[in-house]
């Protein structure tokens, strides 16, 4: 074995070194990844959105009519 070939293998011996490390990282940012996502929708998945809705009247006698957002008309009298 020459020097120009020992050369060769010692410099393929370290980048087979270099890439097992780059595979080895690469496998734990991707757990860090799915881990930080999961970790954030079970956070989110924690809160509810609750909507309401104040509805105020300008007359003090007669019939109220309110049109909802889902196109519901409900019919009442004041409480005055």
């Amino acid at each position: 074995m020459n020097e120009k070939d020992f050369a060769i293998e010692c410099v393929t011996a370290i980048y087979e070194r270099i890439i097992k490390r780059l595979w080895i990282l690469c496998i734990i940012i991707f757990l860090t990844c799915v881990g930080t996502n999961t970790g954030w929708l079970y956070y989110v998945s924690q809160f509810d959105d609750v909507i309401t809705t104040e509805i105020t009247q300008e007359n003090e006698s007669g019939h109220n009519n309110y049109i909802g957002n889902d196109g519901d008309i409900t019919n009442g009298k004041t409480d005055n």
